[in-house]
């Protein structure tokens, strides 16, 4: 792990982002709630703050942070369900993982509870949208 004790703690935030792409007959059985196993996004939403508070059991490496907030947004879109996870901390180290780890196991979760559905359902994107605090200050995507 990265030595990061001479570093001062300050607010920290980042958002990140996933699509789980699906066919259009997939998307309407989330919206109208009936599938077999339960409420999808509802699950996802839980799935995805779990996994944030968990980073550092899942990747290597990572310190384990004191979050202040983990938001997990999961809705339908064209085409699937875009998943925005949000999480906050005051500490020494970003929270870019946690809010990656927390998108992908939100998208994880929206793929096991609808893969029985069509086999054509797939994990798209996953990338950091914007984060900020610390010695870099502010960065966002161009395209977010």
């Amino acid at each position: 792990m990265m030595d990061v004790g001479s570093k001062p703690a300050t607010r920290r935030r980042a958002v990140a982002r996933a699509h789980v792409a699906m066919p259009e007959h997939v998307r309407e059985r989330i919206a109208d709630g009936t599938l077999p196993k339960g409420d999808v996004l509802a699950a996802a939403r839980i799935a995805g703050i779990m996994a944030a508070k968990h980073t550092p059991d899942i990747v290597p490496l990572c310190h384990p942070l004191p979050l202040t907030m983990v938001e997990v947004t999961p809705e339908l879109s064209d085409g699937g369900v875009a998943i925005v996870a949000a999480a906050e901390t005051t500490a020494q180290t970003g929270v870019e993982m946690e809010a990656l780890t927390a998108a992908v196991a939100a998208a994880l979760t929206v793929y096991d509870m609808t893969k029985g559905l069509d086999p054509a359902i797939s994990i798209r994107a996953a990338e950091l949208v914007e984060k900020s605090g610390g010695k870099s200050g502010h960065w966002r995507r161009a395209e977010a």
